[in-house]
């Protein structure tokens, strides 16, 4: 089921809110070293690993964001098809690319880069985050990408990947506020379960 906001915390506020973790966990994270998405990768192949033949839907690191790029050759070696978002029009969902290692990448919005391979759909995918709670709810850039996409999606599983540090006791939540399966991070893989 949807989060339901606070009764008490007006549409406006929510964003305040979220506007304030992600500045928040921005700043903090030019400390963080995008490079323990090596032991991230480690944890989702022993703990929750995609099953045979999964899509696997991943990203490309842009600044400081944890890098999964280890993970993706891992995983295109083990035979799972790798896809990428390609970044739409504000209000639509991401469209997803096959990537393949070595591939050409095409400079997208937001300082993103995406294959150019054909359309495919995920059926597992590594959703990139600002902050996450253990309920499953995430803070991402605020644009609604994911939270759109993954509405269109349903039963795929929800793999968040951050950072250990970026973990909230609650993030705000809205009504259209997709939840995770579980959340990767370099110290493990945690299951995301209902307060």
């Amino acid at each position: 089921p949807p989060a339901m906001a606070a009764p008490h915390i007006s549409p406006d506020e929510l964003i305040d809110a979220k506007r304030a973790v992600r500045a928040r966990m921005l700043a903090a994270r030019e400390a963080w070293d995008p490079s323990c998405g090596r032991a991230l990768g480690e944890h989702i192949l022993r703990e929750t690993p995609p099953p045979a033949g999964a899509v696997v839907s991943g990203f490309w690191p842009i600044g400081h964001e944890i890098d999964i790029r280890p993970l993706l050759q891992l995983l295109h070696e083990r035979g799972h098809s790798i896809v990428l978002p390609e970044t739409p029009k504000r209000g639509n969902p991401l469209i997803f690319r096959l990537w393949q290692p070595g591939g050409v990448m095409v400079p997208e919005r937001f300082g993103t880069s995406r294959p150019d391979g054909p359309i495919a759909a995920p059926d597992f995918l590594l959703v990139p985050l600002l902050a996450f709670d253990r309920r499953g709810y995430r803070v991402g850039y605020g644009a609604g990408y994911y939270d759109r996409t993954l509405a269109t999606l349903p039963g795929r599983f929800r793999l968040g990947v951050a950072y250990a540090a970026s973990e909230l006791d609650e993030v705000p939540a809205g009504p259209y506020d997709e939840k995770l399966d579980a959340v990767a991070t370099e110290r493990g893989v945690i299951t995301c379960k209902d307060s």
